[in-house]
């Protein structure tokens, strides 16, 4: 896999950390930006998302205030962006081939969309490192279709790819068709999901969250997933949500209790002269690589 190599490429690597720290080699997480969004339903533009990311975290601080740590010592390699194909299969694919490459060079990757879709690759090839892999989804969307616009990779049918492979846990769900409830009813065992509205009604949903996930844990966070006041970048916005100090809480507790292996940010959509969203997507970021490759 071609990467970037910082000397030429410095200060467009995540965060602009300084070269050695950059290096492929020394890194030990890897960061897969890809600019895709060929099934988006609504609204496109999330192909601009990585980059807008990568950009936005370069204004970051290094110090995080809640640890008193410096996340960056860790190694943050930033790829270049993967070359992207129509067919959304093939797509799909070509981010399992790819976060596989990764896996076995021993790196922690961070997948950036781009849409949705991507991450099924990605859960793919972790699935086969961690065989009793689970599953958090994140997003305003059950994304349980079993194909949208004839199409069974569309963004919308994430998390019904995602569950046949391994057990799925949906975090603030506030969007669902009627046939996505039923599938949902179908699959006791398998697929649980926490709605949003639901989730005031409940003490510490938090802590039920996290008795639904299995050791191993992959999370996939669709930026819709955030109240639109604080996230309206994103292609398929939906009213309500979570905000920021909940999802980081939600986050902290998992990595407390549990062994995240990989995990996607995706569907930001940037929206021109309005940049808070972007820097809200990287310092989500920047906050999960500490919260979860940092703990030793």
């Amino acid at each position: 896999m071609a990467v970037k190599n910082p000397h030429f490429y410095f200060p467009f690597n995540f965060g602009a950390i300084p070269h050695e720290l950059a290096d492929y080699d020394n890194a030990k997480v890897a960061i897969l930006p890809v600019p895709y969004d060929a099934t988006t339903t609504y609204q496109s533009g999330t192909r601009n998302g990585p980059m807008a990311i990568i950009e936005a975290s370069r204004s970051l601080e290094f110090y995080d205030e809640e640890s008193g740590r410096n996340f960056s010592e860790i190694g943050i390699c930033t790829l270049d962006e993967l070359d992207v194909v129509d067919e959304a299969g093939k797509m799909v694919n070509r981010v399992y081939e790819s976060v596989k490459v990764l896996l076995d060079d021993g790196k922690r990757v961070v997948l950036l969309g781009g849409e949705h879709s991507l991450s099924s690759g990605s859960v793919k090839a972790h699935l086969e490192k961690y065989p009793d892999l689970t599953v958090l989804h994140v997003d305003a969307h059950a994304d349980m279709r079993d194909e949208h616009s004839e199409n069974r990779y569309n963004h919308g049918c994430v998390a019904r790819r995602i569950s046949e492979m391994c057990p799925l846990v949906s975090v603030g769900v506030r969007s669902i068709a009627e046939e996505e409830a039923d599938h949902i009813k179908g699959s006791v065992g398998r697929i649980k999901v926490f709605f949003a509205k639901d989730l005031d009604k409940n003490g510490d949903w938090i802590g039920d969250v996290v008795k639904n996930l299995g050791e191993n844990v992959y999370i996939t966070i669709d930026l819709d997933a955030f109240d639109t006041s604080i996230m309206p970048s994103v292609g398929t916005p939906q009213p309500g949500g979570l905000g920021w100090y909940d999802v980081l809480e939600l986050m902290r507790r998992i990595s407390g209790g549990k062994n995240v292996v990989g995990f996607d940010v995706t569907e930001l959509m940037p929206i021109a002269g309005n940049y808070a969203p972007n820097v809200l997507a990287a310092k989500l970021v920047y906050k999960l690589i500490g919260y979860f490759f940092c703990r030793e």
